[in-house]
């Protein structure tokens, strides 16, 4: 589905990526460690686009996509819940749903992400802004997932939200996994959540993959070296 092999990225001359490799397959959750600072996000922003590569190769779907621009990578299949969520705070959760599916030629069915995020039917009417973190949350995974994306990645998604919430976000990342075989690109820093969906793992550490595996091979001490604050 998605592969990134030996990935270099900057910030003008100064260097963050260096030769990363990491491969997200179709049904596999895999999340993406390390701690703050380390190239994380901009390895995200650099898989949809939004920052150019400086060397490596950037494979989806069997098309390098290395050289394209954001918008042909989101037809393609890749959707992204950015760290914020940037919803639009002054449309409604329904508005905001409905922008995602501006130019898509589909039926404007909601069905989907208010079956997932149940939360939501209520508040449809309301105000992006008024949201909570966690409900502004969902609505953003909502709308990513009616692009129909092949790839979902999402940027800590459990930051700044109640512990009820993220079992909700929790069981509906494990659903899109499970019954629509998306491929799920996840950043995370809140270990016990990755543990429990992730199937795999890839610890960064200075712009650089320092470990990875199967989620179950996942060992104290690779906590302690890499994620412990």
């Amino acid at each position: 589905m998605l592969s990134i092999s030996g990935l270099d990225v900057a910030y003008g001359q100064s260097q963050v990526l260096w030769g990363v490799d990491l491969e997200v397959r179709a049904g596999e959750l895999v999340c993406l460690m390390g701690r703050n600072g380390v190239g994380k996000t901009t390895l995200l922003k650099t898989a949809i686009g939004l920052l150019p590569a400086r060397g490596g190769r950037l494979t989806f779907d069997g098309s390098d996509i290395t050289t394209w621009p954001p918008d042909r990578r989101a037809r393609a299949g890749i959707g992204y819940v950015p760290q914020g969520r940037e919803i639009f705070p002054h449309l409604s959760v329904e508005e905001n749903l409905r922008m995602a599916l501006l130019g898509c030629g589909r039926a404007a069915s909601l069905d989907e992400p208010l079956a997932l995020f149940p939360a939501l039917k209520p508040l449809l009417a309301r105000k992006g802004g008024v949201l909570s973190g966690g409900e502004q949350q969902m609505l953003a995974i909502g709308r990513a997932l009616l692009t129909k994306p092949k790839l979902l990645m999402l940027d800590e998604p459990t930051e700044g939200i109640q512990p009820s919430i993220i079992l909700e976000i929790e069981e509906a990342l494990r659903r899109i996994k499970v019954e629509l075989k998306l491929a799920v690109l996840l950043v995370e820093q809140y270990l016990d959540f990755a543990e429990r969906l992730a199937d795999k793992y890839v610890i960064m550490a200075k712009g650089a993959v320092v470990a990875s595996g199967a989620t179950r091979d996942l060992r104290p001490e690779m906590v302690r070296q890499h994620l412990a604050v």
